[in-house]
C-alpha cells in the first residue's frame, strides 16, 4: 500500500530566487528597450487622456432629466458607462507590443484587458438594452410606477444573465474548462424557471406588450365580452374599464393569448340601419330611395356605403343601409346613428313612404267561393230601445 503524496511545499529560497529573476528581466528589459518603453507609456496616457475625453464629450449628450430617449441618447449614455479600468487596461494592451515588454509582463496585461473586456461588454449591452426597453415604453406612455416596477426586475435579470455570459466568456479565454460550470448554470437555470414560470410568463407578457404594441393606455379594446378601456398596463396584469363602469384585470399572459381588437385603432365606424317599407309602396319610388339615404347620410358629414333592397318580408319590404362615421370616437358614433335615423324618418315622410308593420288581411268569400273585396253589403242592424222592448 502506497502512502498518500504529500503536497510540496513552498521554500523561501526558492520564492527569493523567482524575484531576483523576475527582476533581472525587467532590469534588461528596460536597460534594452528604455526609448520605446517611454514612448509607449508617453503613447498609453495619451490614448487614456483621448478615451476620458470621448467618455466626458458623450456624458454630455446624454440628457438625463428628458422624458423620452432617442437612439443616439441610447448609446451615448452607453457609451458614458465605460469604466476607467477598461480605459486602462486598453491603452496598456495597445502598447504592450511596441514596447516589447517581457513575457509575463504580456500575460499579465492580456489577462487584465480580457477581464476588463468581458465585463464592459456587458454593460455596454445591458445599458443598451435597457434603455431600449425604457424607449418603447415611455413612447407608449404605461405609467411610471409601472414602468420603474418593470425597470427594477428588467435590470436584475439582464445584469445576471449578461455578467454570467461574461464571467463564463472571461474562463474560457482564459483556458478554464467551463463545462461544468455551464451545466450547474443550465441546471439552476431550469430549476429557477420552474419555480416561477408564472411570474416570468405574466413579465415576458408585458415586455410584449411594450414591444409589440397591440394596445396602448387609453385605447378602447375588445376581448371575449368585455369591451372597455385600458387603463394601466401593469407588470403582471392589464386593467380594462368597460361602459358599464367596473374594472376587469386580467393578467398579462391571458391578455395575450386571446384574440384582442383594438376598436381606438380603426378609422372609422360602421352602422347599419334595416328598414321596412309597406308594400303598397310604388316601386318606381323604392328604387329612388338608395339616392335618397345616400344624401341625407352625406349631408350629415358621415361616408355612405351602399343601400338597396335586401329581402321580402312578411309584412315588409326590406332595405338596408350601410355608412361610415368618419371617426372612431364612440360619442360621435352614437350621435351619428341618431342623426341618420332621425333624418330619414323626415325624408320618408315628406316622400309618402310609411314604415311597415306587422299587419294581416281577411278576406271574405262568396258562397260559390270566389274571394270577395271589399267586403259585401251588410244589413243595417236595427237599434232596439230597451223601453220598447218592456
Amino acid at each position: 500500500m502506497t502512502s498518500p503524496r504529500k503536497p510540496p511545499t513552498i521554500q523561501m529560497s526558492d520564492v527569493s530566487a523567482q524575484l531576483n529573476a523576475m527582476i533581472d528581466v525587467n532590469r534588461t528589459w528596460f536597460q534594452t528597450h528604455w526609448l520605446q518603453i517611454a514612448i509607449a507609456i508617453l503613447v498609453g496616457a495619451l490614448i487614456i487622456i483621448g478615451l476620458h475625453a470621448v467618455r466626458r464629450y458623450v456624458r454630455r449628450l446624454y440628457q438625463p432629466g428628458e422624458t423620452s430617449r432617442r437612439w443616439p441618447e441610447i448609446f451615448a449614455h452607453a457609451a458614458s458607462r465605460t469604466t476607467n479600468f477598461f480605459i486602462a487596461a486598453t491603452a496598456a494592451k495597445l502598447v504592450d507590443g511596441y514596447a516589447h515588454a517581457p513575457i509575463e509582463l504580456a500575460q499579465t496585461i492580456n489577462f487584465l484587458f480580457t477581464i476588463a473586456a468581458g465585463f464592459q461588454v456587458a454593460i455596454w449591452t445591458r445599458e443598451i438594452t435597457l434603455g431600449v426597453i425604457e424607449q418603447r415604453a415611455q413612447s407608449e406612455h404605461y405609467s411610471g410606477e409601472t414602468i420603474a416596477n418593470a425597470m427594477g426586475i428588467i435590470r436584475l435579470l439582464v445584469t445576471v444573465v449578461l455578467f454570467g455570459i461574461a464571467i463564463i466568456v472571461i474562463l474560457g479565454n482564459l483556458g478554464v474548462n467551463i463545462t461544468g460550470l455551464v451545466a450547474g448554470l443550465g441546471v439552476g437555470g431550469i430549476a429557477i424557471g420552474l419555480a416561477a414560470q408564472g411570474i416570468f410568463a405574466d413579465l415576458f407578457a408585458a415586455l410584449a406588450i411594450i414591444f409589440d404594441r397591440p394596445f396602448s393606455k387609453g385605447d378602447v379594446i375588445s376581448y371575449d365580452d368585455t369591451t372597455g378601456t385600458v387603463e394601466e398596463i401593469g407588470l403582471k396584469s392589464t386593467r380594462v374599464r368597460p361602459a358599464s363602469g367596473e374594472e376587469h384585470i386580467i393578467a398579462n399572459k391571458q391578455l395575450l393569448e386571446k384574440e384582442i381588437r383594438n376598436i381606438s385603432r380603426r378609422d372609422f365606424r360602421r352602422n347599419k340601419f334595416a328598414l321596412g317599407i309597406t308594400y303598397q309602396t310604388p316601386p318606381d319610388v323604392i328604387a329612388r330611395i338608395p339616392a335618397m339615404l345616400r344624401e341625407e347620410v352625406e349631408k350629415l358629414g358621415h361616408g355612405f356605403a351602399q343601400a338597396g333592397l335586401v329581402g321580402f318580408g312578411d309584412s315588409t319590404i326590406n332595405i338596408e343601409l350601410e355608412y361610415d362615421t368618419l371617426s372612431p370616437d364612440f360619442a360621435r358614433w352614437y350621435q351619428g346613428r341618431n342623426d341618420v335615423g332621425l333624418a330619414i324618418l323626415r325624408r320618408f315622410a315628406a316622400e309618402g313612404i310609411t314604415f311597415a308593420y306587422p299587419t294581416q288581411t281577411s278576406f271574405t268569400a262568396a258562397p260559390d267561393g270566389t274571394m270577395v273585396l271589399p267586403y259585401p253589403d251588410v244589413q243595417a242592424v236595427k237599434r232596439i230601445d230597451p223601453k220598447d222592448s218592456a
